[in-house]
């Protein structure tokens, strides 16, 4: 049996610029976290031939061809895995919910068939090949940052060059500035459960139009990698998480609503200092940053379940291998 532990993410800046229609004219950047939410995919031989899928629902089929799941029969067709297992996906967070787990289900995916046929990805390599799965093969609408993101693991600033290729480059936060993260970064769940493919098919059908709003959430990435690794996290941190998603919300009307902007202007009144929605939009999660005197505060004001979350250390990894 074969356990792959593979984390969420959240998207602090440049989200947006790692999406084909943009980076394709230039370059796109990214900084984002792993956190410590996990996609768990198990994977077992079968006694028999057949194929046995359990996620949202359970998939039992005498072969690839029959499997309904997009994801995983495009990873299984990759490693070359075509029966006889059994595969389980447990997640700690719903899909839907702007913290890229579909993403992260691939990776750990392909992270445990590899493993089963005896092979050991670099991060880099289960990030391309999720990537080529998603984008390229299925054809949804998304970006490269979650990919690489669950790989990698850690605080970090991806570069989405022109040819595709993706270039990561460590943020190594101090002990301190890693307490700080986590004790100061809030999130909350809006109650809101979308599909991000059309949303970011909205936004890359409008980017020949945003390009100067892209291009400032690119330049901000540049900028928060500079400040976490010069001057550490403090509350310009805070401030450019509310400078980019003002910008983010111009891009197209579905990235918010008046639901999700009362959430957010009650937590700011409350005491938080900046914030943004994770993800596509539409709904999922809000990320705050605030200080831990005014949190109480903050919670009665927007009402919402909140998710206590650490930052995460480590990527994609198999956990139990037996």
């Amino acid at each position: 049996m074969i356990i792959t532990k593979t984390p969420l993410r959240i998207s602090f800046t440049g989200g947006g610029t790692d999406l084909p229609a943009y980076y394709e004219q230039g370059y796109g950047a990214v900084v984002s976290a792993a956190i410590n939410k996990y996609v768990y995919i198990t994977m077992n031989k079968r006694f028999d031939d057949t194929i046995r899928i359990s996620y949202s629902k359970t998939e039992i089929v005498d072969s690839l061809k029959e499997i309904q799941h997009d994801i995983a029969k495009a990873c299984m067709q990759m490693a070359g895995v075509e029966k006889g297992v059994e595969i389980t996906s447990i997640s700690d967070i719903p899909a839907g919910t702007g913290l890229g787990s579909s993403s992260s289900f691939t990776v750990g995916l392909l992270n445990a068939l590899y493993s089963y046929c005896g092979e050991r990805l670099s991060a880099h390599e289960l990030a391309d090949k999720a990537c080529q799965i998603e984008i390229d093969i299925l054809g949804h609408p998304i970006g490269k940052q979650d990919q690489f993101a669950a790989a990698y693991g850690g605080v970090n600033y991806f570069a989405f060059e022109r040819n595709g290729i993706v270039n990561r480059e460590k943020i190594d936060i101090t002990e301190e500035d890693k307490r700080l993260m986590d004790n100061k970064l809030m999130m909350f769940y809006t109650g809101i459960k979308r599909s991000a493919d059309g949303i970011l098919a909205e936004q890359s059908a409008e980017i020949s139009k945003k390009m100067d709003v892209l291009n400032y959430m690119r330049e901000q990435a540049n900028d928060m990698k500079h400040l976490l690794m010069e001057s550490g996290f403090d509350n310009r941190f805070a401030e450019m998480l509310d400078a980019g998603w003002q910008k983010k919300k111009s891009i197209t009307s579905s990235i918010s609503n008046d639901a999700i902007d009362n959430y957010y202007n009650k937590a700011l009144e409350a005491g938080a200092s900046g914030g943004k929605l994770l993800g596509a939009g539409g709904g999922g999660f809000i990320l705050l940053y605030c200080d831990e005197q005014y949190q109480n505060a903050v919670r009665e004001a927007v009402g919402l379940i909140e998710l206590n979350f650490r930052i995460a250390r480590y990527g994609s990894r198999v956990v139990y291998f037996v």
